[in-house]
């Protein structure tokens, strides 16, 4: 049997399969979820894994999920992100997702989701935040981050991402250098994402997951803004897909066990 776990969101579609095959993989989710869902049903079936046969079941998450018709289950994003942090961090953290869309912050304990909490709508504590301002800079997220790692942060003070894309506009004008511009710019994510975390009680572990999460700078940052140390995952962006792959081989399971 083999499990399949696809978290398809605003950004990438990531996938994790596990049992008899064991693979995980990502790619751009692109302008239509289902012709996401189908490339990726034509991937699996490329290294033998049929998700329409009896031999695997698969569970959707994420912002697309309902695009996966071929899925056994649908699942929210909270619970299949709770699961997989659960399995990186450990039955009693937090989880904290810097999505491409939206920011989450999950408290776990005893392997139980207690609360969360999502950001608003506005993007500009979330990872597309990071890729137009990369993006205006002439440099991806990984230039980004090495850039501000170097820099003097800059202040950033705009909750809109289209009034702080105005600001960075004028940087650039002034002739600041970049370095300092892209410090403020992380700066400015990291804080609003610590503003949205610090709004409840923090245990001791706390998880980075999402694009960002093998970010080792952006986690220094934001420890340094909550006040406790922020564990970045080198598979955190996996963390939904492999929640949701744990969540289908568990479901299986249960429904064989009542048999």
């Amino acid at each position: 049997m083999d499990y399949i776990g696809i978290d398809i969101g605003s950004t990438a579609a990531k996938v994790v399969a596990r049992g008899d095959h064991e693979m995980e993989f990502a790619l751009p989710t692109g302008w239509s979820s289902k012709e996401t869902a189908n490339i990726i049903k034509e991937r699996l079936a490329g290294d033998g894994i049929d998700v329409t046969g009896d031999g695997a079941k698969v569970v959707a998450t994420g912002y697309g999920r309902i695009a996966v018709e071929y899925a056994d289950y649908v699942i929210t994003e909270i619970t299949c992100h709770a699961r997989g942090g659960r399995e990186m961090g450990s039955d009693d953290c937090a989880v904290i997702d810097v999505g491409g869309q939206d920011t989450k912050v999950i408290l776990i304990s005893h392997g139980v989701v207690q609360d969360f909490l999502m950001n608003d709508k506005c993007s500009a504590g979330t990872g597309k935040f990071l890729e137009i301002m990369a993006n205006r800079l002439g440099v991806d997220l990984h230039e980004l981050f090495d850039m501000a790692e170097g820099g003097e942060t800059l202040s950033i003070s705009s909750l809109c991402t289209v009034f702080a894309e105005s600001e960075v506009i004028n940087y650039i004008g002034e002739g600041r250098r970049r370095e300092d511009i892209a410090a403020g710019v992380v700066d400015s994510v990291a804080a609003k994402v610590a503003q949205l975390a610090m709004r409840k009680n923090l245990p001791d572990q706390i998880i980075l997951t999402g694009g960002l999460s093998d970010s080792r700078y952006f986690a220094k940052i934001l420890s340094e803004k909550i006040g406790k140390t922020i564990s970045p995952t080198d598979r955190g962006r996996y963390a939904g897909a492999l929640g949701a792959s744990l969540l289908a081989e568990e479901k299986t399971k249960r429904a064989a066990a009542k048999l």
